[in-house]
């Protein structure tokens, strides 16, 4: 009697400390060892989120849902809106828009309608570990709906790229079901820059609000210095790693639903989760908004801490009233003008050196933070990741040696140039046949890479004497 008690009293005691520790954790926990942004790099994500904001409007002369500091933006330099009943369900609505004035050609991509059955469909079309590219797993609806995309867009997003010499980027964003789809696209677009006129790298960029998880970790890593994400505050769909056809099935029952999130996310080993190649993340360098309450009526100004973290990725569900209003893109918009105005305001008074070299450093502090990132991806030994962002990723099944930083030798430059050749040399691009040169089906009916299913052709089995 008195042993039994004693366990009971050790589990009661255990589950209140779990419980105190999940009640009180908030969201600024995730990026507290973060560093401050500056406002060169987070200048243009207020601007994003207007123009995210402006696909939800039917006509910009005339608009019905204005922004508090409103959209700023040139209506007659909508080069293309694309409505629902254009894309018949394949992709979220669009807008293309040509800024002049910042020297960019930006593709926005709405969020989630929670009246369209189709965007259901292409969230719920995913199981883990499902769709494999690129070394490594992404999720397989928002996979499809890039690719339908760029099939649609990518023959004017070339034009318009070469029409305005060559010089202005390549910016796409989205919001929610549209960061995935937007986070995607930009990896593709990445892999294969010969398809769009041969741009540069560094010309393409992507901005994603309330990202959705939709690649693995050593992926999200690698891509770094192209995208970026915006969390605010509590936001719950970055933090949620539980397949998204899980949420839905609970839909009638969150309460219970964040509870077992919170349950699988304090008991299983941290290592464990890095280790697993089928887990996905948000994408890219991460941009945490968070707001500061001094007390129960008022607030500090909101601040933006960066980082590209490899372990300790947003991987807790806070339980908070705002972690559903905070995935708004309203909200962000607003709070992201408000952080920005702030640090331009601090800026302005602490400023002691010129802001062309102010800016060079930082630029060089974001390259280097990139590479830190990607040498600590390898050393964790998370499936797949590579030193540097060109590499190509090193399979455990893969027939060809590895080096010691986790790549592959370097193949040459007429066989890299075959891959990326294009398969009509004045027709449009087909961007399906694009992207399955990185993978083929095996025997289980599976996407698998090139690599993959050659080294699997090439084993030998050897019968027993």
């Amino acid at each position: 009697m008195f042993f039994c008690c004693g366990v009971e009293s050790v589990v009661i005691l255990g589950f209140g400390r779990w419980a105190w520790k999940r009640c009180t954790y908030i969201g600024a926990n995730d990026s507290a060892n973060w560093t401050l942004a500056t406002p060169e790099e987070f200048e243009p994500i207020p601007r994003m989120c207007r123009l995210v904001l402006a696909v939800y409007e039917s006509d910009l002369h005339n608009p019905q849902f204005i922004p508090q500091h409103g959209y700023r933006l040139n209506p007659d330099r909508v080069i293309k809106r694309v409505t629902y009943e254009q894309t018949q369900g394949r992709a979220p609505p669009y807008i293309i828009y040509i800024d002049h004035d910042h020297k960019e050609i930006v593709l926005a991509i709405r969020g989630l309608n929670l009246y369209k059955e189709s965007d259901y469909k292409t969230l719920l079309d995913n199981r883990l570990g499902m769709q494999m590219f690129d070394g490594g797993f992404v999720h397989h609806g928002l996979l499809k709906s890039a690719v339908w995309l760029l099939n649609e867009e990518g023959e004017t997003l070339k034009r318009l790229w070469e029409e305005n010499g060559k010089v202005y980027d390549m910016v796409f964003a989205g919001h929610s079901l549209g960061s995935g789809v937007a986070a995607l696209l930009t990896v593709i677009v990445v892999n294969h820059r010969d398809k769009l006129g041969g741009i540069p790298r560094e010309k393409i960029r992507c901005y994603v609000m309330a990202p959705a998880r939709c690649m693995s970790l050593n992926l999200a890593v690698k891509y770094a210095d192209v995208i970026h994400s915006i969390i605010l505050q509590d936001d719950f769909l970055p933090r949620t790693a539980t397949p998204l056809e899980d949420i839905f099935k609970s839909i009638f029952c969150l309460p219970c639903l964040l509870f077992l999130v919170c349950l699988r996310d304090t008991f299983i080993p941290e290592g464990r989760k890095l280790r697993d190649p089928r887990r996905l993340y948000a994408p890219g360098r991460m941009y945490h908004i968070v707001e500061r309450k001094f007390c129960r009526c008022g607030r500090f100004p909101p601040e933006v801490r960066t980082a590209i973290p490899v372990d300790g990725r947003f991987e807790h569900i806070v339980l908070s009233c705002n972690a559903t209003s905070d995935h708004g893109i309203i909200w962000i918009e607003r709070e992201s003008q408000k952080a920005l105005e702030k640090m331009k305001e601090i800026s302005s008074e602490t400023i002691t050196t010129p802001p062309d070299v102010q800016k060079f450093e930082r630029m060089q502090t974001i390259e280097q933070e990139h590479r830190d990132a990607l040498e600590r991806a390898v050393s964790l030994n998370i499936p797949h990741a590579v030193a540097t962002p060109d590499a190509e990723p090193c399979m455990d099944n893969d027939a060809e040696p590895c080096m010691d930083n986790g790549t592959v030798p370097s193949q040459s430059e007429g066989e890299q140039a075959s891959k990326t050749k294009s398969t009509s040399s004045g027709g449009k691009t087909n961007w399906d046949e694009v992207v399955k040169k990185l993978f083929k089906k095996g025997e289980s009916g599976h996407l698998v890479l090139n690599k993959d299913v050659t080294a699997l052709n090439n084993i030998s089995v050897v019968q027993p004497s």
